[in-house]
Parts: C-alpha cells; sequence; structure tokens
C-alpha cells in the first residue's frame, strides 16, 4: 500500500463523525443560544430543521429565540 493511501486510511480512523439525535441537537442549541455562541445554535437549528418550540422547551431564553426568528421555519 502507498503512503497516500495509508493517509487517507488513518485519517479516516482518527476523523470520525459523531452521531447526534435529535432530541440532543435540541438541548445542544439551547445550551449554544443561552451561552451567546450563535454560530454553533445557527448550525444545528437549520441542520435538523428545529421550530421555535422545541428549543424554548428545552430552556433556551425567549429573547435569544427572537433575536434568531428569521433562521426559524
Amino acid at each position: 500500500m502507498g503512503k497516500s493511501k495509508t493517509r487517507i486510511f488513518r485519517k479516516g480512523i482518527n476523523d470520525q463523525i459523531t452521531k447526534i439525535t435529535r432530541q440532543d441537537a435540541v438541548i445542544e442549541a439551547a445550551k449554544y443560544l443561552n451561552s451567546s455562541q450563535s454560530a454553533q445554535a445557527r448550525n444545528l437549528i437549520t441542520m435538523f430543521g428545529l421550530s421555535a418550540e422545541e428549543v424554548l422547551e428545552a430552556g433556551a431564553s425567549y429573547e435569544s429565540v427572537v433575536a434568531m426568528k428569521n433562521i426559524f421555519e
């Protein structure tokens, strides 16, 4: 096996994608919104298509959800 293929296989072993459920994404988005990390929250909201109600029920503050109202469905 050549050097390039060996590097590709090693990189694939070390950079595995973690799995996240929808419920975990809702909880994490609420945490990110409460801690003013809107970029990570925006990524989760758009990736999973979360609604404002779901994030509010998970514990996000109303003000942070209203501030990002343009990205919610």
